[in-house]
């Protein structure tokens, strides 16, 4: 158990300085001056820092992503550490063009081995293309058998789509639908908007003519182009969720799309930010040649809420929402995104110039005053001297 004294506490609503009971993964008890006397409890005085919910990034590519490039252009595996030091306590992975090099099995894998490392990480089934592909052999079976998946991907006005219509869509919608239902997800279709002028022109057919329920709908890369976020703006003041990618192809930076919506009447409770991260780029000469790969950055959500806050100057308490009761609501993960009873212990403290300075993830400590001290099964190698054990 871990007594948390005097941090300033955004939930994400400010709840003013308080201290905070932590055990079994869980928050137990908030209050103005708890008091325990144990010593097998862990009691840490958190003066000068505030703390919001563990930051959820619900759109990255924990496995890596297909190159664009050729094999050798394929992105590796993420780390726990590189999670850890952006506070991404919740991840939800997923696959992009490539469903062949990179598999939905793999991918399963990895979200219980980021599990069993301490973090909570979901996925979706399907990729860009028509028909998903899925680990059971449809989409409704792997919502309601497979307890990572709760949702699916698909992609539109993207030359790398299937091209769906608005039937096919919902189709996959249906089966998310029910499958959400009938295990208790909630269930979305995330869909990866391109750069055609089509925009998401297919996804409000979907709510305006079919009547399909919106918040089954989850648009991401909104902030590709002006046009496309216009709609967006149009389909969030329908009630539904929009996720501006905070790395990638963008027409302006993504704090300020945030506040050009909340200019426009859109609710900050409906947007949210993901970071498209470890995803394959590649940087060119003035030739247009590759000179060198890289991974896209997983920190950008975190580095656009802090812009919004400094440059913005939205309150903490809203700029924290776009990652943490935001992605929350459109995953329906009822333990997550808010500090309050009985949710899951996932903290991140911050000192007053906004610095990550300590994570926590489901009551146990990853980074403390800056370092990251939980890293990933493979993330520290066996000495030289060592001997390991060939299998």
């Amino acid at each position: 158990m871990k007594l948390i004294k005097n941090a300033q506490v955004y939930a994400p609503d400010k709840l003013g300085k308080k201290d905070l009971l932590v055990g079994g993964g869980k928050i137990l008890a908030i209050g103005d001056s708890l008091s325990l006397s144990a010593p097998e409890i862990e009691v840490v005085d958190m003066k000068g820092k505030f703390t919001t919910p563990g930051l959820i990034d619900q759109h990255i590519h924990l496995i890596g992503a297909g190159g664009k490039h050729g094999f050798n252009s394929l992105t590796p595996e993420i780390t726990l550490s590189e999670l850890i030091s952006c506070g991404s306590t919740t991840v939800m992975g997923l696959l992009g063009t490539d469903g062949i090099t990179k598999s939905l099995r793999t991918l399963y894998a990895k979200t219980k081995a980021l599990d069993k490392e301490g973090i909570t990480a979901y996925m979706l089934t399907g990729f860009f293309g028509l028909p998903p592909i899925t680990l059971t052999g449809s989409v409704l079976e792997d919502m309601i058998l497979v307890d990572k998946v709760i949702g699916c991907k698909v992609a539109i006005s993207d030359p790398r789509s299937s091209y769906p219509t608005a039937k096919e869509l919902l189709n996959i919608l249906k089966d998310v639908h029910v499958g959400g239902l009938t295990s208790g997800k909630g269930g979305i279709l995330h869909v990866h908007l391109g750069s055609l002028d089509t925009n998401m022109s297919l996804l409000l057919e979907l709510v305006e003519t079919y009547k399909f329920p919106i918040k089954n709908i989850s648009p991401t890369h909104v902030g590709r182009t002006a046009s496309l976020f216009d709609e967006a703006i149009k389909f969030a003041k329908l009630g539904g969720m929009i996720d501006i990618t905070t790395g990638g192809t963008k027409f302006s930076e993504p704090y300020e799309q945030v506040l050009y919506a909340l200019n426009k009447g859109v609710s900050i409770d409906n947007m949210t930010f993901s970071s498209d991260g470890n995803a394959g780029m590649a940087r060119m000469n003035k030739d247009g040649e590759v000179i060198e790969f890289y991974k896209a950055p997983v920190d950008l959500n975190y580095k656009q809420v802090v812009k919004l806050i400094k440059k913005g100057r939205l309150p903490v308490s809203d700029a924290f929402k776009l990652v943490t009761s935001g992605p929350a609501k459109n995953l329906s993960l009822v333990n997550k995104g808010a500090i309050d009873l009985d949710k899951d212990a996932d903290l991140c403290f911050f000192d007053n110039d906004l610095n990550l300075t300590d994570v926590m993830a489901m009551g146990n400590w990853m980074m403390k005053d800056g370092t990251v001290i939980k890293t990933g099964s493979f993330e520290t190698g066996l000495p030289d001297d060592e001997d390991d054990d060939d299998e």
